[in-house]
């Protein structure tokens, strides 16, 4: 089987644009997560979220998003939000990859693998409205193809001429997971010897945040104090903070790689799925579709327990999910729960949906590359299930990391979990 790594990463996130950006954000404990500005949410329980900073909002800002820099104005309204968040951590990518082909092999052997968890709900959202308001002759022809979650995938491809594999994975909030999981086996299965792979999401508008409020998946009581909303593992966590952005790694066969001198981050040496087969939104309580994931990531990686320093968690400041998720982690790293460390990003950023298990890999990659752990803001008081795990509360911390596990769960009892470590 043959070996992938990691040489590329490019992130969107409500921290800003660009990887070192985050990362120095991330670590010195800053927080996305603001009041809704973008619309009215005054009549919906939940009246935060985390936000991608724009140029047009703040032009002093120079880690905001402009969506210029990848599409024209008239391109920018042929294509939802998510694609243009997914263009831009590309671009990014490549360029830290340094991943131009010029043959036409080298185009037909890179391909293309960006998952979302629900894709173009603003264009869905507002072309509704049009189609109520106006009629059905007001419509764009561009509107099918703006809310398709592939066609990141594709503009992707068709801008850069990629020509390999054109894919796309849907699994709720493991999509951005599950992306590079699919995308390391297509090279390592010899369709590819490079893939752009991540996740994409731009779910934060009237339709997005009313939906999952009306599911009470929302945090609802910190409506005034939004940086304390998000805080996994925390008794006083009350639902998570939903968020958008996009996270795209380049992929890359690890001989191939070594021959042009790429900057190798990591190997993805482990990926695991299951299914829970319990509920459309309840992890199933005894943690066993996480813990079965894990447990496959690992013995695909041919590591033990005792080998992974960092997990970083899907914990997604639920109160119900939290608590599952330590304990499945407490089943499978009993035996060295002393040496593991575990925190949660969405702390910082809120959750990115479909693009958050894309993200996340992003910043243990880093903490790979840094040997700096992420710290769980917002962790005051350790719930009872998640008590005995190191949780990086509030600071970041140093650390040897020689290998990491990132988990990611979905509606629908999907889940994902991949294991990097160090050349």
């Amino acid at each position: 089987m043959r070996r992938v790594v990691v040489t590329g990463m490019g992130m969107v996130t409500p921290l800003g644009t660009g990887v070192s950006n985050n990362w120095s954000a991330l670590t010195n404990g800053q927080s996305g997560i603001a009041k809704i500005h973008k619309f009215d949410a005054s009549d919906i329980t939940s009246q935060i979220a985390g936000q991608v900073p724009l140029v047009s909002e703040d032009p002093e800002n120079k880690y905001a998003f402009n969506p210029e820099n990848v599409a024209s104005v008239k391109d920018q309204k042929k294509v939802d939000t998510f694609i243009l968040y997914a263009l831009q951590a590309t671009e990014e990518a490549l360029e830290d990859s340094n991943w131009r082909p010029e043959d036409s092999e080298s185009f037909e052997r890179t391909g293309v693998l960006v998952g979302s968890g629900i894709g173009g709900l603003e264009t869905v959202y507002n072309t509704s409205l049009l189609l109520e308001e106006k009629g059905p002759r007001r419509l764009s022809p561009f509107s099918v193809p703006a809310m398709l979650i592939n066609l990141a995938s594709g503009h992707i491809s068709i801008k850069h001429g990629f020509k390999g594999p054109n894919h796309s994975v849907v699994t709720a909030c493991s999509s951005g997971a599950h992306a590079i999981g699919d995308a390391a086996r297509l090279i390592m299965w010899g369709d590819a010897d490079v893939m752009i792979a991540g996740g994409a999401e731009a779910a934060v508008n009237r339709l997005g945040v009313a939906s999952f409020a009306a599911a009470r998946a929302l945090s609802t009581s910190y409506n005034d104090a939004p940086e304390q909303a998000s805080r996994p593992f925390d008794e006083g966590r009350d639902g998570f903070v939903i968020s958008e952005g996009a996270g795209i790694i380049v992929l890359e066969e690890y001989e191939h790689a070594k021959a042009r001198g790429a900057k190798i981050y990591g190997e993805v040496v482990g990926y695991g799925l299951s299914g829970d087969a319990y509920h459309i939104t309840s992890p199933a309580e005894n943690g066993d579709g996480g813990y079965r994931a894990m447990k496959a990531a690992l013995n695909r990686a041919e590591l033990n327990p005792e080998d992974i320093d960092y997990i970083n968690a899907h914990g997604t400041s639920t109160p119900l999910g939290d608590g599952i998720e330590c304990t499945a982690v407490k089943r499978l790293f009993e035996p060295a729960l002393d040496k593991v460390s575990m925190s949660s990003t969405k702390s910082s950023i809120g959750h990115l949906l479909g693009a958050a298990g894309a993200v996340e890999a992003i910043y243990s990659l880093k903490a790979l590359e840094t040997n700096t752990l992420p710290p769980t803001l917002n962790l005051e008081d350790v719930s009872e299930a998640c008590q005995g795990i190191d949780l990086v509360a509030k600071t970041a911390k140093s650390k040897t990391v020689n290998a990491v596990l990132s988990n990611s769960f979905g509606f629908g009892g999907t889940n994902a979990s991949l294991v990097m470590k160090k050349v």
